[in-house]
């Protein structure tokens, strides 16, 4: 357990412009997995894989697509978040099915609930599917830098790449899926990193938030 608080982690974390190669433990990547498998998701569907990535190669590949960022060659791992290509009624039902496997129970107003996504989302415009799902990625996203923090490690979230290259790349198609965002993870250079002393800067509450009471 850390003792890191959650506003401290947010304050200290920061998109990472330049990392030093060095590898990261493999500890501490199974931790930041496990946070994005913990993360809750819409229906519980889990609509997306994530891609764990140090082979040279892949990442030499992925780099001239990603706006030629050195942080997609220079990190210890890639990780790519992959949305389903839309919903099915095998990838509903795995979900339901393990479940009532992992619960012990087969609940009727849980069944029902199965029965309305079945008859909506499989048949629904595959784009706006595909959307919904790189949202839920999004979340999982956002747990990974967390917990990336929290593991002592620098991340950039990038949405700058081509992801039809990075499906292609990744065989991704045939496996029902397309890339929606990225996420290297190491540790920073920061004699290279121009971004790493600068002060946070985020709106003010007051023009933030509007409490309607």
């Amino acid at each position: 357990m850390t003792n890191k608080d959650f506003i401290e982690v947010l304050k200290a974390r920061y998109a990472c412009k330049a990392m030093n190669g060095k590898s990261v433990p493999q500890e501490k990547i199974d931790n930041i997995l496990e946070a994005i498998r913990l993360t809750p998701t819409s229906s519980g569907l889990q609509p997306f894989e994530v891609f764990s990535i140090t082979n040279p190669e892949i990442k030499e590949k992925i780099r001239p697509v990603s706006w030629n960022q050195a942080q997609v060659t220079d990190c210890s791992h890639l990780l790519v978040f992959a949305a389903w290509d839309t919903y099915t009624e095998d990838r509903i039902n795995y979900m339901f099915d393990l479940t009532n496997e992992v619960r012990g129970i087969e609940n009727k107003g849980w069944e029902d609930y199965r029965k309305q996504l079945l008859s909506t989302m499989p048949n629904a415009d595959p784009e706006l599917n595909f959307q919904h799902a790189s949202k839920q990625a999004y979340i999982a996203l956002m747990s990974a830098m967390t917990q990336a923090n929290i593991e002592g490690l620098d991340s950039t979230p990038m949405e700058g790449f081509t992801p039809s290259a990075v499906d292609e790349i990744l065989g991704l198609k045939e496996k029902g899926l397309r890339s929606c965002v990225m996420l290297t993870i190491g540790y920073r250079n920061a004699e290279s990193d121009w971004l790493v002393n600068l002060e946070k800067v985020r709106k003010p509450m007051d023009k933030l938030v509007t409490t309607l009471s």
